[in-house]
């Protein structure tokens, strides 16, 4: 326990704290004179202060808190002092308003415990510390905002240039001053870029538009190599011998974008001698008395629609434009410049130039395809390389522990130890007049605004905030392919003027247009990406209704289904989508019934595999939704021709499934296991699933389910050449099967009977057969179904020597494969065996050659080798122009590569 001695030392100290602490806000008002909002927050500080000191008689609990108070004085001090009130731009004057808004809540309640504990002036240690604590956080935070604003290269207070100009053009109109006291900004061209890689061609053009007194405008987005590449033109040997000392260089975010300071700064720059001209008359004369270049850097601060000059200053930059003897040059990260500028276009930097960067400012460890991965990651983005570059040269990387931070931290490595911040180039955008002119204006929304509150709030705090502008940028930053431009409304239907917000977008550079989809440049994505998803109330209402739109049942026959093809455009999106919030709700069952939705739709319109089968497969096996998650997912497998992978997915399934005790699930599970077993050639593996599966239909006295069980018996024991139980199991699945309301199932049975009497010799059987099933199937118009019928029977009239029939059979196969990519490869594959037979060796091979590029696309490699042989025959006996007297074709074909079963 501490001696008194101890405990008064300590109340000295905070004591003698406080009053450091009091003149420190004293002397902080009185610096900002000429910013009355400061000057309220500083005096609150300083009354909040004084309260403690006089009043409470356990100061020492209070050392945190009047440590951050005056943390958050000093910071706003060394940045506001000695400028004014017109020099801060609206986000600083925001989070003053919050500094306020806290402190003076502090005070209130100081001032109501103050109250209740009037006879002791001691606070309770157990109930008011844990406010105290959270004065302390609201503190910090606030330090936090500030000390970032103050980082940023000028996104929130002007420059020190700016700072110096106070008493330019604005200040000496009225007062008699002139303008060039201050330093003219322009007037000496700055040094040419050290290297300018990959624009050669660019550059080019630029010079042939110079050459010829065009205007030209680069547009494109903070950081691509802009301002590099305009240098590059004013300092190329064609453009000093064309325009000598006449070339300028003007950059517009070094001064206030108001009508006269631009006016003056022309004036300056031109030489023209005018002080303070009220708008470009006086300026004509020397603007027109000899050839020139003249660049704007950076016009999007002046340019900005929503500015307060910007129609003025539009107008005198078009006129500009069109000076018979000026090559008026821009860069602008925003599209709105005189329509007579041609716009070439800034592409991105080829993967080579691209590396080149990196190399010539980082020279340790040599080349890698590291890097090359990683500027690929960098979408090839000339500031985000030359400052990742500058990192690992600063920190003596090597390129793997480049890649290890990069991939731990993206967007923090793009900082170096000179503040050289990628955050800056895009914190200017998203500080410009027509970006803020998106936010919505209530204290509410403008929290939501700052660029720092998205990180600091807790998110039950965000999900009452209604979306800001920068939420919507959050949205398109976090999925990879951006959002589809079609779908805003669905999207985002609580979000008003949804188009024109993203046309600004687009506008400012932060996103751009590419194949129907609105994108970002991977570093702007990455910077503006939430950290935590589920903090962004936008980006969880845009996963629910992704989510909604994946759960529409799948049925080729039913209406609705093509609907589902949009799923072909945004898979990546959608997986993205679902493989960072299974990692975030393991346990939620909604997402992982999303997951089996997901995998659904890629099935029926865009079978491939999916990175999440890892992530299913990592689940605990006692998880709920497991064992669905594995069988959608061997589903899959099956449908790209991995019938390995499918088969050990089954097992999986089967075995959870079994400790589940759900005998219809073990049941269905054993049918697939029995159809991809039949595909593998395991018939005797498979009869014996067939068989289980029958035993448990039988004991739940399933008829139904029975005949299918036989049905797929029949299949196996045909192919197995068990031909007489094939035809009794055949048999018995029909006599089953009720006329109405199991079409589809009697029909396959059908179908099979037929190919087990063709099989045997019986002809007129095996048709039969297939007419009753094609009467069934047309009725009900079953493509897939429609398919195999036609097919078996072409391989029926075939075996017959009916190559006429054979043929209208074979055409009526590809009439209902035209949506089935693989069907279409069997059809070719049969077409080139009827050639093949009828000795039509040039149109056999012609048919035969799409076959197994069709299969391989597919991943249907079993069928594709099938293919190549049949081809090399074909080959052979073009060399020799004959071919054998009899073809095993009918036998062979019909049984072990006979058609899956078409269900």
């Amino acid at each position: 326990m501490a001696s008194t001695s101890q405990t008064q030392k300590g109340r000295d100290g905070v004591r003698s704290m406080l009053s450091v602490a009091i003149k420190v806000t004293s002397v902080a008002k009185l610096a900002c004179h000429g910013i009355p909002p400061a000057q309220a927050a500083f005096g609150i500080a300083g009354d909040l202060l004084t309260m403690i000191r006089d009043s409470i008689t356990n100061q020492q609990d209070f050392a945190d808190l009047v440590q951050a108070c005056t943390k958050v004085c000093k910071i706003l001090d060394g940045g506001l002092k000695g400028r004014r009130l017109g020099d801060l731009s609206p986000s600083v004057l925001e989070a003053i308003g919050e500094l306020t808004t806290t402190l003076a809540g502090i005070k209130s309640e100081i001032v109501k415990l103050d109250n209740r504990n009037a006879a002791s002036k001691t606070f309770h240690a157990n109930s008011d510390k844990d406010k105290i604590a959270r004065w302390n956080g609201d503190l910090d935070r606030i330090c936090q905002i500030f000390d970032l604003e103050l980082q940023i290269n000028n996104t929130i207070l002007l420059t020190d240039v700016h700072r110096h100009l106070r008493a330019g053009p604005e200040d000496a109109i009225g007062q008699g001053q002139s303008t060039q006291a201050s330093v003219p900004v322009g007037e000496v061209l700055p040094p040419p870029p050290r290297a300018c890689f990959g624009r050669d061609k660019l550059i080019e053009e630029i010079i042939g538009l110079a050459e010829n007194l065009e205007p030209v405008a680069l547009i494109g987005a903070g950081g691509i190599g802009k301002t590099s590449i305009a240098l590059a033109v004013l300092h190329h040997d064609r453009v000093k011998d064309r325009f000598g000392d006449n070339r300028r260089f003007i950059r517009c975010d070094r001064f206030p974008a108001s009508y006269l300071h631009f006016l003056a700064r022309i004036s300056q720059v031109i030489g023209a001698g005018v002080e303070n001209p009220e708008d470009l008359t006086p300026l004509r004369p020397s603007l027109s008395s000899r050839e020139m270049i003249l660049f704007f850097d950076n016009a999007e601060s002046i340019l900005d629609p929503q500015g307060k000059d910007s129609r003025e200053i539009y107008a005198v930059v078009e006129e500009l434009s069109c000076f018979k003897n000026i090559c008026l040059g821009i860069t602008s990260r925003i599209a709105t410049v005189p329509p007579h500028c041609k716009r070439p276009v800034l592409p991105t930097l080829s993967a080579d130039s691209a590396c080149e960067i990196f190399y010539a400012i980082n020279t340790n460890g040599g080349q890698s395809d590291v890097i090359g991965e990683l500027v690929r990651q960098l979408d090839f983005h000339a500031l985000s390389i030359t400052l990742l570059a500058t990192t690992a040269a600063h920190n003596g990387w090597d390129h793997n522990r480049l890649a290890k931070e990069w991939d731990a931290r993206r967007v923090q490595v793009l900082r170096t130890h000179h503040n050289e911040s990628l955050a800056a180039t895009i914190e200017l955008s998203l500080d410009s007049p027509t970006f803020r002119q998106l936010i919505p204006s209530s204290k509410s929304h403008r929290v939501a605004a700052l660029p720092t509150f998205r990180k600091l709030i807790p998110s039950p705090i965000l999900r009452k905030i209604p979306p800001s502008a920068r939420e919507l940028l959050e949205v398109v930053a976090f999925f990879p392919q951006g959002i589809d431009e079609k779908h805003l409304d669905w999207l985002f239907p609580t979000t008003t003027n949804r188009e024109d917000i993203f046309d600004k977008f687009c506008i400012l550079s932060l996103t751009h247009r590419n194949n129907g989809f609105i994108t970002m440049l991977a570093p702007i994505r990455d910077y503006l990406c939430p950290l935590n998803p589920e903090s962004s109330s936008l980006l969880c209402a845009t996963k629910d209704r992704y989510f909604t739109r994946l759960s529409v049942h799948l049925d080729p026959d039913e209406p609705g289904f093509q609907e589902a093809e949009w799923i072909k455009s945004e898979d990546v999106n959608v997986e993205h989508l679902l493989n960072v919030f299974t990692s975030i709700e393991p346990n939620t069952h909604d997402v992982w019934k999303a997951c089996c939705h997901f995998m659904d739709h890629l099935y029926w319109h865009k079978p491939r595999n999916t990175l999440l089968g890892s992530k299913i497969e990592d689940l605990p096996d006692g998880h709920r939704s497991k064992a669905k998650c594995l069988f959608d997912l061997s589903a899959l497998f099956g449908e790209v021709g991995n019938d390995t992978e499918k088969k050990r997915l089954l097992i999986h399934t089967l075995t959870l499934e079994k400790e589940n005790g759900d005998d219809d699930r073990v049941a269905l599970i054993l049918k697939f296991l029995c159809d991809v077993n039949r595909r593998l050639g395991l018939y005797k593996e498979g009869i014996q699933q067939a068989e289980e599966a029958l035993e448990i239909r039988k004991r739940r006295r399933d008829t139904i389910n029975q005949a299918r069980c036989l049905k797929d018996l029949a299949w196996l024991l045909l192919d197995n050449d068990q031909l007489d139980d094939a035809e009794n199991a055949a048999s018995r699945a029909v006599d089953l099967i009720p006329e109405k309301g199991q079409e589809f199932l009697l029909c396959q049975s059908h179908h099979i009977l037929g190919r087990i009497y063709l099989d045997k010799g019986e002809k007129e059987k095996a048709l039969d057969q297939y007419e009753t099933s094609l009467r069934i199937a047309s009725r009900f118009n079953w493509q897939n179904l429609l398919f195999w019928i036609h097919y078996s029977m072409a391989e029926l009239f075939s075996s017959e020597g009916e190559f006429g029939n054979a043929n209208t059979h074979i055409q009526q196969a590809k009439s209902h494969a035209v949506d089935n990519t693989y069907l279409q490869g069997r059809a070719m594959e049969l077409q080139a065996r009827l050639w093949f037979q009828q000795r039509r060796l040039e149109d056999a091979r012609s048919e035969g050659l799409a076959a197994p590029e069709i299969f391989e696309r597919v991943g249907a490699a079993k069928d594709a080798g099938r293919c190549r042989e049949l081809l090399q025959e074909i080959e052979q006996a073009i060399e020799r122009q004959s071919i054998p007297e009899k073809s095993d074709f009918s036998g062979e074909f019909s049984r072990h590569n006979a058609a899956p079963d078409p269900c």
